[in-house]
């Protein structure tokens, strides 16, 4: 059977930025971040940062669809509901067109709901097995993102979850694709969730050094491919696609053209991104030369970003400088397995209009990370682009889409 090429025909953007395609669009073409000091979390803990979601915003995105508002999820799984009804109306589907089609979802999400199983672990340290709270068994699973975006849109078909750490939200994209090419389904829900803002693991992220100690300069702390970068910030947000074969008769955003994902070997810190980026590259049946654009994993640490731009020097060469390069983390933050989907919805949208959002933050350059950045919104003639991610497990992903 010959394989069909897939097509990004509605984006649900979910995020600090906005919510929906517009205002994501709006808020991240701004040279603007919004990391604020995060207070929900008890001050005897110390003090925290992070890019948040508004639920007043994305409570009306269910009243203004008139679907009923999803009860008793968590907070994940209610950023992917919201983002997969985004993605439908957005691409021009009825509900009851949607109803009639093979329809997958699938989804990235690299922690479980810590908040639930923190609260379950706390009733039972309090209340001994009065405290036990049965439903945390579903609710907290990775799955019940997928679950609830099912049932939010009524609909039935293949469901799965991927989980490969910050990728996941690619990885899940890119395993949708590869449904559709095949002709598994001919409707595919796909893109990543995350919500980690809990005291766990919160806590343990700190500590990592994954997130700051201080919320002085909140929005000026994830800078990156800077040269005062430190430790990046955690954030919460989800993105999802509605993808579909080429003889869909809904219009394109971008063509998912090529994907591919490695693990780092040797204790070499984004060591399998080379691999990852040459074979999405040949994948979408392209030469490196001809990547034009590149959305950056870049989440504003000092290792990881200066270890990706090591990366990318060795596979583009001196062609590294013409290819216009961003990151929108220094917006955002970096919700671990939504970022990359969030990166996906910017990457498409930014093929459609043909511009790039600026690298917020990116004031002092690093030579260490010879990329080609801007601190403003830039209007950039483009067919193909590539995106980037990588996970603190050693986890590499890399996808191009095309116009």
């Amino acid at each position: 059977m010959r394989r069909r090429r897939v097509k990004i025909t509605g984006v649900g953007p979910v995020t600090p930025a906005g919510i929906g395609r517009e205002a994501f669009w709006r808020g991240i073409q701004e040279p603007v971040s919004y990391i604020k000091p995060f207070t929900k979390l008890d001050a005897k803990w110390g003090e925290f940062i992070a890019g948040t979601v508004d639920d007043e915003m994305l409570k009306q995105v269910f009243v203004d669809a008139r679907s009923d508002h999803p009860r008793h999820l968590a907070r994940h799984s209610w950023f992917g509901a919201g983002a997969a009804l985004l993605a439908v109306i957005d691409s021009g589907l009825a509900l009851d067109e949607l109803h009639k089609m093979s329809t997958a979802v699938v989804i990235g999400t690299s922690v479980m709901d810590f908040g639930s199983i923190t609260q379950a672990i706390h009733r039972v340290a309090r209340k001994g097995m009065r405290g036990v709270m049965p439903r945390v068994v579903e609710t907290a699973n990775v799955t019940q993102v997928a679950t609830a975006i099912s049932e939010t849109l009524e609909i039935t078909g293949s469901m799965q979850a991927v989980q490969s750490s910050c990728c996941s939200g690619l990885d899940a994209v890119g395993a949708a694709a590869a449904m559709i090419a095949g002709g598994d389904t001919d409707l595919a829900i796909c893109g990543g969730a995350e919500s980690p803002l809990f005291l766990h693991p919160m806590l343990e992220f700190r500590a990592a050094q994954l997130t700051p100690a201080t919320i002085e300069k909140a929005e000026r702390h994830c800078r990156p491919f800077d040269l005062w970068r430190t430790t990046g910030t955690i954030s919460e947000g989800a993105a999802m696609m509605v993808l579909e074969p080429e003889e869909s008769p809904r219009p394109a955003y971008a063509w998912i053209a090529g994907h591919s994902f490695y693990n780092d070997r040797d204790g070499v810190l984004c060591g399998g991104l080379s691999n990852a980026i040459k074979s999405a590259t040949a994948d979408a049946g392209l030469r490196l030369n001809e990547i034009e654009v590149l959305s950056a994993s870049g989440p504003g640490h000092r290792e990881v970003d200066a270890a990706e731009s090591k990366v990318l020097t060795e596979v583009f060469g001196d062609s590294l400088e013409r290819i216009a390069a961003y990151s929108i983390k220094g917006a955002i933050g970096n919700s671990l397995g939504g970022a990359p989907a969030i990166q996906l919805a910017a990457a498409a949208i930014g093929l459609e209009r043909q511009g790039i959002p600026p690298t917020v933050n990116w004031s002092y350059p690093d030579p260490a990370c010879p990329l080609n950045l801007s601190s403003s919104a830039r209007v950039i003639p483009h067919d193909n682009c590539l995106i980037n991610s990588h996970g603190r497990g050693g986890e590499n992903a890399a996808m191009v889409i095309t116009r």
